[in-house]
């Protein structure tokens, strides 16, 4: 072979192999680096073009902006194993429709943001029967909204689930009943949602610092700062956790919109009056149970009544064995052990606290949080201080992962007390936590340690209903102290 036929035909075979390379789906990664360390064997315009997601122009977003583009290869931002993932980081867990609060409505399976449906369901959440065995009638009353309007007017009803109109489909419009319409979000002017300073939910703008209005058209006149400063109440609370600061001025979630003055008022929304009402109504002019003047959230009794609503009359007519009696119930504590009999009613503790409540105190949702505050560790919600669980997941406090990724010997390793005991030999152990015997209402703690009969006792009450027993001991409510949360510090007596 001659000299130059022989250069054209490696010119012609090297273009080939560049061809061919250029070929290469996205996702086999042959290595372009010579060595560890090595400098990548692409061009800087050739590494982003390969991580780049097709028919995008350069300088578009790499790696879809969810990683680092290392020689021609994404790598994504992992903060959680499988939340990112793909070629091109394309692929996202959690971006996958749901429906009545479940990722592809129970039916299907997330798969790179899109629900893969079991056979005998269809839509974008496998929200939908293939097959449907409900009668028009039953169809239309499960597509009702509270109003009684299928599907609030805003889509139609397919076997008792609404599919919202959305002809341009843009996914504006939904909700179970589509009562959520984001359009209303919309800036006559700028046509973007919330004006582009905002985030819009069901149909409401969620301003950014700095800016209000219906559709956050609006800029503040004072700094963050300032305005944090002017809703900050005596509490350190940003409008006591019942309202919105607005450039420095609350707006009071309130809860009777009849009314020009509500419920929940003051500069700061300092004042709840619903905590004067026995039973709360909006529509009620019952405060202080008739018996007092309610004064920003305080009841101000008559002569003659006393306690936080004025329940309790000064002279009662019921003997004290009547009292208790009537204050026990089905306990066999007086108000559960939570609260304070007084001729027959409880008032439970500690005061202003609604997570404990009930006509004798039996309800203490505090039972429903872990250690870390957290209720139901997340995955339920609580119910009259019981947790109920969502699908997968079990245990007091629905701690519980129905199924377990850990071998049998990782599980018990957790589980073991400092003398080798498994859970202390008062539980079971399930995916390295310790599942406490239900028989045992007094043992509790993460290995099954603690025994609360150990907590102190005073007029019959654990911890004298001024607090709640710990791993046996006494935790005491504000005000008060003792090993039985005895002894009153306060100035005044609750």
């Amino acid at each position: 072979m001659r000299p130059a036929a022989f250069s054209n035909f490696l010119l012609l075979a090297s273009s080939l192999l560049f061809a061919g390379l250029s070929a290469v789906p996205q996702s086999f990664s042959p290595s372009l680096r010579s060595g560890t360390g090595a400098a990548c064997r692409l061009t800087r315009a050739e590494s982003e073009r390969r991580c780049r997601a097709p028919g995008q122009p350069p300088g578009g977003a790499l790696c879809h902006g969810r990683g680092r583009c290392d020689c021609g290869v994404c790598i994504c931002h992992v903060t959680e194993p499988g939340v990112y993932f793909g070629p091109l980081c394309e692929c996202h867990d959690w971006v996958c429709e749901t429906y009545d609060g479940s990722t592809c409505a129970g039916h299907g399976k997330c798969d790179c943001g899109k629900c893969k449906c079991q056979e005998g369901w269809f839509g974008s959440a496998c929200q939908y029967p293939t097959h449907c065995d409900l009668t028009k009638k039953k169809s239309n009353q499960m597509c009702k909204n509270s109003q009684d309007v299928i599907c609030s007017n805003a889509g139609t009803c397919h076997c008792g689930r609404c599919k919202c109109d959305n002809p341009d489909g843009n996914g504006l419009v939904y909700g179970k009943f589509c009562e959520c319409d984001d359009r209303e979000c919309i800036d006559d002017e700028t046509e973007e949602i919330c004006g582009g300073h905002g985030k819009c939910y069901c149909g409401n703008c969620y301003c950014g610092a700095g800016w209000h209005g219906d559709k956050c058209e609006l800029q503040c006149d004072i700094s963050p700062w300032e305005s944090k400063r002017r809703c900050t109440s005596p509490d350190g609370k940003i409008c006591s956790n019942r309202g919105t600061c607005v450039c420095g001025e609350c707006s009071c979630h309130d809860v009777d919109p009849t009314g020009d003055w509500g419920d929940i008022h003051g500069d700061t929304c300092e004042c709840d009056e619903r905590d004067c009402r026995a039973v709360y109504d909006r529509y009620s002019d019952d405060f202080c149970s008739g018996h007092g003047q309610c004064n920003c959230g305080r009841c101000d009794c008559k002569v003659g009544w006393h306690g936080r609503k004025c329940e309790h009359p000064r002279s009662c007519p019921l003997s004290a064995e009547e009292s208790i009696r009537k204050c026990q119930g089905s306990s066999a504590l007086p108000c559960s052990g939570r609260g304070k009999c007084e001729c027959g009613k409880c008032t439970c503790y500690p005061p202003g606290d609604r997570r404990v409540y009930g006509k004798t105190c039996e309800c203490d949702d505090r039972r429903c949080e872990g250690l870390d505050g957290v209720v139901c560790a997340g995955h339920g919600t609580c119910s009259c201080g019981r947790c109920v669980c969502e699908r997968g997941w079990f245990g007091t406090l629905c701690q519980h992962p129905r199924k377990c990724n850990m071998t049998e010997e990782q599980s018990k390793s957790l589980c073991e007390s400092a003398d080798g005991i498994l859970c202390s030999g008062k539980g079971s152990c399930h995916c390295g936590k310790c599942i406490c015997s239900a028989d045992e209402w007094y043992i509790s703690g993460e290995l099954c340690d603690c025994d609360d009969r150990d907590c102190d006792k005073h007029d019959g009450l654990i911890c004298t209903g001024n607090g709640i027993c710990n791993c046996g001991s006494c935790e005491c409510w504000d005000g008060w102290n003792g090993n039985a949360c005895e002894i009153w510090l306060g100035t005044e007596y609750p």
